[in-house]
């Protein structure tokens, strides 16, 4: 090989290199630093959530008696419960394992209600409803958010049918277990005599839709929570956060009737996902790119809908592109985020200066009606760099400097990761699973398809 010849190869390969520094430098969103310190606080975090058989979390609460590892959405003496949603968002991280996963699995079917019945405060618990969480001591689920108590649960403060995020978590739970394990026949075997597939369907069929659109609706006179992260709001008409779990969770169920070769009946869930799919943007988009969280009360420009629909790629190109601007612009001008963390909705578009959701049970800029929170930061920076790069980048890294700023880990008064907090300093529930779990599993992805 002559001088010039090495030279040449050498200047490509240089190039080469130089190229795909760039390429990563442009499409990683995190740095290998920030990553690996996220990821260990993940493991951590869950490990810290786990309620081994026999073991008492709370002076005030039994010890688990279920017999199975369960795991809650938080560290120390919160939530001393099996809670469906803030597990389901968690299992992607790796970090649970197949035992865990089916044992858990299992008591959300077991808990599946298979008779419709009206609690003691006139709120329906239909067939075929996931349970909010599940008791430790006793197993018995708690269909309705803010109660422990069974005989009380339902008293229309949280409105009067359970939650509908949890049916479509149900089917994530089983379609990732499957997904995991390649045991597809799973979904045959019986559960309190039913297959565990047809429960998923009845799970499925559980949330009220418009049946123009495929999208979740509901009204004043037989409400439902959209979402469990905010639950102490009241929203209504057609709603766009279930309507994309939905979405999901069609595409999840069409795969488990096409893993157990139920072409028909598979094709008819991708169908549902296709019409949800296309009726998202028409219905719930903004003129500056934001989605709306409903179409009825509290419809307020919705952050973490906007950023989960460009995140499951719901959008268009030219909807992504106006919904990532609009985020971004957010970002950069101080009305999205608070060191790193997320409101539901930017300050810019709160609903009046009394709040920030148009109903609420919470006082404005405190809990759901305002605090930030770290669950959708991994779905909101993904949705930002569609667009904006440097500010999805920014973003992260102001999101890892909090957690490392009050890491538990220190002790004393620190406790991150919080569930939310709010810009005069208040906190609530410290060592909280989703904070770190479900921006870990969306920084994971990205890493993977780059």
């Amino acid at each position: 090989m002559n001088n010039f010849s090495f030279r040449l190869i050498l200047f490509c390969l240089l190039c080469s290199i130089r190229i795909s520094i760039i390429a990563q430098d442009r499409t990683a969103l995190i740095t290998e630093t920030d990553f690996h310190f996220l990821e260990d606080m993940t493991k951590v975090i869950i490990d810290s959530s786990r309620i081994v058989p026999g073991q008492r979390i709370s002076t005030s609460f039994g010890p688990n008696n279920l017999g199975i590892t369960l795991i809650r959405p938080g560290a120390r003496d919160a939530y001393p419960s099996f809670w469906i949603r803030d597990y389901a968002m968690s299992i992607e991280t790796g970090f649970i394992s197949m035992e865990e996963q089916k044992n858990m699995l299992l008591l959300t079917a077991i808990t599946q209600c298979d008779q419709t019945w009206i609690t003691k405060g006139g709120a329906m618990v239909p067939r075929g409803a996931i349970a909010d969480h599940i008791r430790i001591d006793d197993g018995l689920p708690i269909y309705y958010p803010g109660t422990y108590d069974y005989v009380e649960q339902g008293d229309g403060r949280f409105g009067f049918t359970p939650p509908y995020c949890d049916q479509f978590y149900f089917i994530h739970m089983a379609n990732h277990y499957i997904d995991q394990t390649h045991d597809s026949n799973f979904l045959l075997e019986e559960v309190n005599g039913i297959r565990l597939i047809d429960r998923l369907e009845n799970a499925f069929a559980v949330v009220p839709t418009n049946g123009e659109n495929e999208l979740v609706y509901t009204n004043d006179t037989f409400r439902g929570v959209d979402f469990g992260f905010r639950d102490a709001i009241i929203i209504t008409g057609n709603l766009c956060m279930p309507s994309i779990l939905r979405y999901k969770a069609a595409l999840q169920l069409s795969n488990c009737f096409r893993l157990t070769e139920q072409k028909q009946k598979s094709a008819h869930y991708l169908e549902i996902a296709k019409k949800i799919k296309s009726s998202i943007a028409s219905v719930f988009q903004l003129e500056k790119g934001m989605l709306k969280s409903s179409t009825g009360k509290s419809q307020q420009a919705d952050v973490w809908a906007t950023a989960l629909a460009i995140y499951y790629d719901m959008l268009d190109k030219e909807q992504t592109t106006k919904a990532s601007r609009a985020l971004a612009l957010g970002y950069k001008g101080g009305a999205l985020a608070y060191h790193g963390n997320i409101r539901h909705v930017m300050t810019s578009d709160d609903f009046n200066n009394e709040t920030m959701w148009e109903v609420s049970l919470a006082e404005k800029n405190t809990y759901q009606n305002g605090s930030y929170w770290g669950t959708p930061v991994g779905w909101v920076c993904y949705a930002i760099a569609k667009t904006d790069i440097a500010s999805a980048k920014q973003l992260a890294a102001e999101y890892i400097a909090d957690l490392k700023l009050h890491d538990f880990r220190k002790g004393g008064d620190e406790g991150a990761p919080f569930e939310c907090f709010t810009t005069s300093g208040g906190q609530q529930n410290p060592l909280y699973m989703t904070t770190v779990a479900s921006p870990y599993i969306a920084f994971k992805k990205m890493n993977e398809n780059n």
